[in-house]
């Protein structure tokens, strides 16, 4: 079984209409999870619904203590793209034996519909969790990257290894 550790981020924003901004409900993966026909068995933990540029190290140590309590040795962590790299530096510096830790976000909402990458990005998550080796990695744009060689380029929206550009 596959654990997913529900964190917040762009992932599960909703739209509020009126005043035009963004905000936390509930998480959206269970409706992703079921809408994109997943036969994996999964058990999907909310442990908390925040933006990630508020995100704390107290924060990233309930993640972390998660991660090592749970019995499951494949991990999905939905994210903020803003410090999912710090986060994921902050797991794999925890050394959490024996287990893939990969995590994942978006750059659109779910709730915009067919524009969000949320789908793509999760859907990669779960494949790329089941086949990589023990460690922690990041999921975005259709490949995965190690921890420590990946960065968030802030000018195309894409995640990128460590000196180089999608364009390069």
């Amino acid at each position: 079984m596959i654990q997913i550790f529900v964190t917040g981020g762009t992932f599960d924003k909703e739209y509020n209409y009126i005043s035009g901004g963004l905000f936390f409900q509930e998480t959206h993966v269970p409706k992703m999870l079921e809408r994109g026909r997943c036969t994996l068995p999964v058990d999907v933990r909310t442990l908390m619904l925040v933006d990630s540029l508020d995100m704390t190290d107290a924060d990233r140590e309930i993640i972390a203590h998660s991660c090592l309590r749970s019995e499951r040795k494949q991990i999905i962590i939905t994210h903020g793209t803003d410090r999912m790299v710090d986060t994921a530096r902050f797991l794999a510096q925890k050394g959490i034996p024996d287990k893939t830790i990969v995590l994942t976000g978006a750059m659109v909402p779910y709730a915009f519909g067919t524009s969000s990458d949320g789908f793509f990005n999760l859907g990669s998550a779960l494949a790329f969790v089941q086949i990589l080796p023990p460690g922690v990695y990041v999921a975005m744009n259709g490949r995965y990257f190690n921890w420590d060689n990946v960065r968030k380029n802030t000018k195309t929206g894409y995640f990128e290894e460590v000196g180089t550009s999608p364009n390069s």
